[in-house]
């Protein structure tokens, strides 16, 4: 915002210069709201895509403990299974050396004994060969195991790297906001010269005029510099007044560089009496048609269209809340603002 400074007879407003300090601050302090709310909403959605990603690993680690705890079962039924033929083995044993000695003892039940023999040996193969695949079915679920392990451990350093990933993210957000409060900083401050400069320049040339003042960081035209009484088509003098204005925008062109994103806006007021017949319906259309009327005539002038912008806010926004007729004109008015886009 302006800091501009008002002349009044025979002494020194400070007060448009106070305003124009506070007015710069609350962008600054505006902007940094923007900024932080902006960083807080790309915070949160890295934050939530952390949190659906742990909570996917998590269930992953969930299925997987669940699988291990199943294989450990089996792993034990096996074992058990394992005990039991192992000792059917050794009954099988026992009783093959019972046989073998009773085969000895008596040469009569020797042929039967010799049976008995072979059959007890065809068993203990067969228990042996139950007893490999049993520990077949062991090895197989202890390489399962220790793949199950390898899956925890890769799922633990992913979550360790999204956890770093998140760290990094915030620092770098809190890098750019304090980058960006550094440039909208700086760049206030060139618009601020720039529009202070531009101010001077035109009390300069249209000299000290009652009816054509600094408020703030605006500059303010009564309507009848510019305007006939309920006319929205620029008066002869008002001509005069907008081709000084003209030039000192087309200097300002040329002087601010192209990276300042600047615009003059123009903002058209009226009285707060009510409108009844004529060409407009309110004072709505009469403040925004005068508004439009004054960018139409600077960018005849060469003014390029993107660096104007025309509003109308009608009677609701006075700078005199008195009834008289002289607070009635200083409402009825055009106000010009330097200012960012």
């Amino acid at each position: 915002m302006a800091l501009s400074r008002a002349r009044s007879y025979g002494s020194v407003n400070y007060w448009p210069g106070f305003v124009d300090a506070l007015s710069t601050m609350l962008l600054v302090i505006i902007f940094l709201l923007s900024v932080f709310m902006l960083a807080q909403f790309f915070l949160s959605r890295e934050v939530t895509g952390k949190d659906t990603a742990l909570v996917r690993l998590n269930r992953q680690i969930e299925e997987l403990t669940s699988l291990l705890a199943m294989e450990r079962s089996q792993k034990s039924e096996d074992q058990s299974k394992i005990a039991m033929l192992s000792a059917t083995l050794e009954t099988s044993q026992a009783e093959r050396q019972r046989l073998l000695g009773e085969a000895a003892e008596g040469g009569a039940s020797a042929d039967a004994a010799s049976d008995k023999a072979s059959a007890a040996a065809n068993a203990f193969e067969a228990q042996q060969q139950v007893s490999q695949r049993a520990l077949a079915q062991i090895d197989i679920l202890n390489e399962q195991i220790a793949a199950l392990r390898k899956q925890l451990m890769a799922i633990q350093q992913a979550l360790d790297a999204s956890q770093s990933s998140d760290k990094e993210a915030q620092a770098k957000i809190a890098d750019l906001g304090q980058r960006l409060n550094v440039a909208l900083a700086q760049k206030v401050q060139e618009l601020s010269r720039y529009r202070s400069d531009f101010f001077g320049r035109l009390r300069q040339i249209l000299g000290a005029r009652p009816d054509i003042r600094v408020v703030g960081d605006r500059f303010v035209f009564e309507s009848s510099v510019l305007f006939e009484s309920d006319k929205a088509d620029v008066s002869a003098a008002g001509r005069q007044s907008l081709d000084s204005l003209a030039a000192a925008v087309l200097d300002l062109e040329r002087e601010i560089p192209p990276d300042i994103p600047w615009i003059l806006r123009i903002d058209g007021h009226t009285d707060s009496k009510a409108i009844t017949g004529g060409q407009f319906k309110s004072n709505w259309d009469l403040s925004a048609a005068r508004a439009i009327a004054v960018v139409e005539y600077l960018v005849s002038k060469g003014i390029e269209p993107d660096r104007l912008a025309a509003a109308g806010f009608g009677e609701f926004q006075p700078i005199d809340t008195g009834a008289d007729d002289q607070a009635l004109a200083r409402n009825r008015r055009i106000e010009l603002k330097l200012t960012e886009r």
